[in-house]
């Protein structure tokens, strides 16, 4: 009976209901609740958050076709809650996740923005919109390593939910300054070498990636210069060793493919670019020279030198990157960064919705692309050769 006499108003149901949202259960009381004086009428009640003290509740009105409300109709009224639910936790829920991004490149670098708008746009085909559930936070290290270090420092201090690292100095940094935040990496050679996993399959810990080594690259680098070349007596390769601390792995394979084809192997160290210059106009001064670009975020940075001075001296010169022989060098041979910058924005959404980042291997290059540059090659004198020209996946003219 009511506290006013008469006809007490009746709860005829409760129950908990529970779903899963975004890989985390839920769980609201409804109760159905049928008014004294109008049986027609009765009200479904849920309680949004039973574990808390301040918990809102929402009513949905449901009209009963008869004086009791049907069983099925208690049921259709649960389902018009917990699809209310469903809507209100969601918008709740979809917080704005963060990602740290540490790229050793310049942000004036248009082959950098493009690669970048690769990996934003692969996001947003996974759901997260860079301004709206997502921020990425960008830093520019330019090739140089000290500025690597801080930017890895202040990524940190912002907590993201992950960081994705570019090229191997970079996740070196990172991997200094946290061993719990996810760090995904890229275009990085050798990573159990480098000490960043203990095993490609289960790399555990709290990073994983997309290497970019492959043994047979220094083999294929040598046969294309001599195919291009047949001349070739000598061949030189230069990089950064503070950027490039794998080099060893590269260099045993253009020695082993060198001495296979009698040509002679020289190593140059560089580290700005006057050493960029005195390299090249070094080797431009032994005839029958060739010039192999280590695949090298400092030789990246400075790639506009390096092609400027192989091109002026005429020198036969391979690099890895292709971006190298779209903006002018000879001939390029390499992972596709596109590629990679698309699987690292697969693997950023799988950390993002629950994947332990220790669980998710270390893969290999899927792709290579052989891009020749035949303007460039007309321009320095040198004849590409029809049978590689025929194996490119890119040709300028």
């Amino acid at each position: 009976m009511s506290a006013f006499g008469g006809k007490a108003d009746m709860t005829i149901g409760t129950c908990p209901l529970s779903w899963s949202l975004s890989g985390v259960k839920q769980t609201s009381l409804v109760a159905a609740h049928m008014s004294a004086f109008d049986p027609k009428r009765t009200l479904v009640i849920l309680k949004a958050d039973p574990s808390r003290a301040m918990s809102q509740f929402a009513t949905i009105t449901c009209l009963a076709s008869g004086a009791t409300m049907r069983r099925r109709e208690f049921i259709g009224a649960l389902g018009c809650v917990a699809t209310w639910a469903l809507m209100a936790d969601a918008q709740q829920a979809e917080r704005t996740r963060r990602v740290g991004v540490l790229i050793n490149l310049s942000e004036n670098d248009l082959e950098a923005q493009r690669l970048i708008t690769v990996f934003r746009e692969r996001l947003a085909e996974l759901g997260w919109i860079d301004g709206r559930n997502l921020r990425l936070d960008y830093r520019w290290a330019s090739g140089d390593v000290e500025r690597v270090r801080a930017f890895a420092k202040e990524l940190v201090k912002l907590s993201p939910d992950i960081i994705v690292g570019y090229a191997t100095p970079s996740v070196l940094a990172l991997q200094h300054e946290t061993d719990s935040i996810p760090i995904v990496f890229l275009s990085v050679t050798d990573p159990i070498g480098q000490g960043l996993v203990a095993n490609l399959a289960h790399p555990g810990g709290n990073i994983t990636g997309f290497s970019v080594f492959e043994f047979s690259l220094g083999t294929k680098w040598v046969e294309a210069l001599k195919q291009i070349a047949p001349n070739l007596k000598r061949v030189t390769t230069i990089f950064n060793p503070k950027t490039a601390p794998y080099y060893p792995l590269y260099l045993s394979a253009i020695e082993k493919a060198a001495s296979t084809l009698a040509v002679e192997p020289t190593v140059i160290e560089i580290h700005d670019d006057a050493e960029i210059e005195r390299a090249i106009n070094t080797l431009a001064r032994e005839p029958d020279s060739g010039l192999i670009v280590m695949p090298d975020s400092f030789n990246m940075a400075h790639r506009e030198t390096i092609i400027a001075f192989a091109d002026r001296h005429h020198l036969p010169a391979i690099y890895y990157f292709p971006l190298f022989a779209t903006d002018g060098g000879l001939i390029s041979y390499g992972p596709d960064e596109i590629d990679m910058f698309r699987r690292t924005a697969g693997y950023v959404d799988r950390i993002l919705k629950g994947a332990k980042v220790g669980d998710l291997p270390v893969q290999q290059p899927t792709a290579f692309r052989l891009v020749i540059n035949r303007k460039t090659a007309k321009a320095i004198g040198i004849e590409i050769p029809v049978s590689l020209l025929a194996r490119a996946d890119e040709v300028i003219e």
